[in-house]
């Protein structure tokens, strides 16, 4: 085996039989042609042959690996005992090809509530009043009254450069 702290590049695993966690029975085999072979593959992944549709043949390597309809495991029973309960599967039970893309924090492909011509209408009521808000405030600006600040000691006259001889100015202050 090579050991990365031996200056090897490759994994430990490399090269050896148990790496992938995989019998040769489970991984797709060729496209089913005959259906004899269609049979075969929808036993393989425990599926009645009239439920089993392959991926097409479009040599992107899928196999006989079958074609199931994409929904997120939202769309699944949540009070069903599963196997999995946080993956809602059963033992055996062939998983989507791309099943990390429908768990339950990604895709969700369940149906909304509200009709999406709904959603789309008060989107754009939402945007249309904010940008009617925004431009009011651009052409009638509002901000708090605000006075001259306010220092003790006749308003800092001597600190701030003032004469000496001189009277200070009156400074007026206000209570907030």
């Amino acid at each position: 085996m090579i050991n990365a702290l031996d200056g090897g590049v490759a994994p430990r695993s490399a090269g050896s039989g148990w790496a992938s966690g995989m019998s040769k029975d489970l991984l797709p085999g060729p496209y089913p042609r005959t259906p004899e072979e269609r049979a075969a593959a929808a036993k393989k992944y425990n599926m009645r042959v009239e439920d089993y549709e392959p991926y097409p043949d479009d040599g992107f390597g899928y196999g006989d690996y079958p074609k199931l309809p994409d929904k997120s495991l939202h769309e699944r029973d949540p009070w069903y005992q599963w196997d999995q309960p946080d993956m809602r599967h059963n033992w055996g039970e062939p998983m989507h090809w791309d099943f990390d893309m429908y768990l339950r924090n990604r895709v969700d492909t369940s149906p909304t509530p509200v009709p999406w011509h709904t959603m789309r209408k008060h989107f754009l009521i939402f945007l249309s009043t904010m940008l009617i808000m925004f431009g009011l405030g651009e052409i009638y600006p509002s901000y708090r009254p605000v006075g001259p600040k306010q220092y003790p000691f006749n308003d800092l006259y001597l600190e701030r450069g003032g004469d000496p001889n001189k009277e200070p100015p009156v400074v007026t202050h206000y209570e907030i």
